[in-house]
């Protein structure tokens, strides 16, 4: 069993930005040149899975390592290309599709050293929204991308798969993300009949409806992802002279709520693959997500291996949604939740669990904009300046 990630967090001191810097929407603020397009020259060699989560960033949050956030600011830039590459343009054709051939998507969307090639484009399909309110029930999300350069692969110490998701962009996906009840996972043991029902893995609806919806002209992401990880697994896992492998999942708002889910789908899937033993390190890097499952999916996940960091601006309210937070914690953390009656949150299906190590973050802003405080932009401009 893999160290328990227990849910703590760490409370960065409040960082100082320009009003006219903080307050852009999403779709403004994503410029092909960034504060991070320079590649990252630092090397990480052998701390690369103390940096990964192997000891669940212990020590290197408060204050944050320079290191990790020289990482934490790459994966951002990772899902910054996924939004640049995503057709908004809702008049034309191609809405909903991605705007760069796989071979060039790093390129053009503003990260031309990166040392990844894009392997695959990833899709999601909504069936909650009618046809006469969404133009778009299926579309590009995300990709995935192999690190094969020789010298990035020396700098990181292994070779890297990331797979990066971009936050809600569609009508449909918005309705998926207000389907808050939380809805029983199909994998594991079956439930006992007379089994708690806190102890049964559980989920956001909308979100693994989302992750689990076939499209029309495509699989459900949640086979795209374990088909292509497989794949890659098959090709670089495990070889004597190959460097060690992991993988990595980072999204921003939905996507980071998307990462969750994958995360535990590679863990399992990557797991029966390998054994547990020889299984690559999988890690997700959440910007601005929500709640994605109750405390027993936290467990699972935990159990299986994942990892995950959440990275939470404390003026941004999506971090603290859907339902309310019910974990079997104690102490300092169980102080912090919200006095709500556990009966009365399970019976609404809303009684959901902060998964993994949190690093929150805080801009001075004495009246917070809701949507300039959710934004990734202003999230990599906060991780940023923090100082060792």
């Amino acid at each position: 069993m893999a160290a328990s990630i227990s849910g703590s967090r760490t409370c960065y001191p409040s960082v100082a930005l320009s009003r006219g810097s903080s307050c852009r929407t999403i779709r403004s603020s994503f410029a092909p040149c960034s504060l991070a397009s320079k590649p990252a020259t630092l090397r990480i060699g052998r701390k690369w899975s103390e940096l990964q989560g192997a000891r669940d960033w212990d020590g290197l949050l408060s204050p944050l390592d320079g290191a990790l956030r020289g990482e934490l600011v790459r994966y951002g830039e990772f899902v910054r290309a996924a939004y640049v590459s995503f057709d908004f343009d809702g008049r034309a054709p191609s809405y909903g599709s991605c705007r760069f051939p796989s071979r060039s998507l790093l390129r053009r969307a503003g990260l031309p050293e990166t040392g990844y090639r894009v392997t695959r484009l990833l899709h999601a399909a909504s069936t909650s929204a009618p046809g006469w309110l969404s133009q778009c029930s299926s579309s590009y999300i995300g990709y995935v991308a192999v690190c094969d350069d020789e010298d990035e692969i020396e700098r990181l110490g292994r070779r890297d798969v990331v797979i990066a998701y971009r936050g809600t962009a569609t009508c449909s996906e918005w309705v998926d993300n207000f389907q808050s009840t939380l809805t029983r996972l199909p994998a594991g043991a079956p439930r006992s009949s007379d089994a708690d029902e806190k102890d049964e893995p559980m989920v956001e609806s909308g979100f693994w409806r989302l992750f689990t919806a076939p499209g029309e002209a495509h699989s459900s992401l949640q086979d795209q992802v374990r088909g292509e990880v497989q794949r890659i697994v098959h090709e670089y896992g495990g070889n004597k002279g190959m460097p060690p492998l992991s993988i990595t999942v980072t999204g921003h708002s939905l996507g980071a709520a998307l990462a969750v889910l994958s995360a535990y789908e590679i863990t399992i899937a990557v797991a029966h693959q390998c054994g547990e033993d020889d299984a690559p390190m999988v890690t997700a890097v959440s910007f601005g997500g929500p709640r994605v499952g109750n405390a027993a999916f936290r467990r699972r996940l935990e159990e299986s291996g994942g990892k995950v960091l959440r990275i939470v601006n404390s003026n941004d309210i999506v971090t603290k949604v859907p339902g309310f937070p019910v974990d079997d914690c104690s102490g300092e953390s169980a102080k912090r939740k919200p006095k709500v009656p556990r009966w009365l949150v399970s019976k609404m299906g809303w009684a959901y669990s902060d998964v993994g190590r949190e690093l929150r973050l805080c801009s001075q802003d004495s009246a917070p904009n809701v949507v300039a405080s959710h934004d990734l932009d202003l999230y990599l401009k906060l991780v940023a300046a923090c100082t060792d």
